[in-house]
């Protein structure tokens, strides 16, 4: 693949909207809906990530934490990501999440099992990635959805939105949590053609 190439990865807002509103009587597929759509308004929160979400990570209308996968290589200054949390999440949080029994080290998802060691977190882990990939495939189909739509998608189009709504690479790369500017860069989609003739549209002189 030619360096500096791009696919796209990001879904368009309408069909975020297309998979929020899908409607089913599988409760297993409502419920990886429900998890897909909080990791999207989740700053495109990794799955891991959600399923280690404790009550103590809640701070008024925030969740603030950091990210699994740059725990290691941040040790020393880790990097907090700050996450308002929307309606939407709010919803997924009353509809999914434990009772809060007052031990703010409670997992917020009943994801992770009770008194497990590492090695059989991470298998649950895997086993909630698949659980979420696979429901949203039949999802996707059902939409008529020909993108990808697994969890990473969700960062990515979380991040494609927020810059085609103006924001800045520095305001997106602290909101996904990366300490170097290029792999936000690498996260962004072009613009979609449609808005590339409103803007040419405005510079029309004739």
């Amino acid at each position: 693949m030619p360096a500096g190439r791009n696919l796209k990865k990001a879904l368009s807002k309408e069909d975020i909207a297309r998979i929020y509103h899908y409607d089913t009587a599988a409760e297993d597929i409502k419920r990886a809906r429900d998890y897909w759509i909080f990791c999207y308004f989740g700053n495109g929160m990794n799955p891991k990530d959600v399923a280690y979400l404790t009550f103590k990570d809640t701070q008024e209308e925030f969740i603030v934490f950091t990210r699994a996968k740059t725990e290691r290589s941040t040790r020393s200054n880790p990097k907090l990501i700050s996450v308002y949390i929307t309606k939407e999440m709010q919803l997924i949080m009353d509809r999914l999440g434990n009772k809060y029994s007052g031990d703010p080290n409670e997992f917020i998802f009943p994801i992770i099992g009770k008194g497990l060691n590492p090695l059989e977190r991470f298998e649950q882990i895997k086993v909630f990635l698949r659980f979420i990939n696979d429901r949203m495939k039949i999802i996707a189909s059902h939409l008529g959805i020909t993108r990808k739509v697994t969890t990473i998608v969700t960062r990515h189009s979380f991040s494609t939105h927020l810059k085609h709504e103006g924001a800045s690479t520095e305001f997106i790369q602290e909101a996904l949590g990366h300490t170097d500017k290029k792999t936000t860069e690498n996260y962004l989609d072009s613009f979609e053609n449609g808005v590339k003739k409103a803007f040419a549209a405005k510079l029309s002189i004739i």
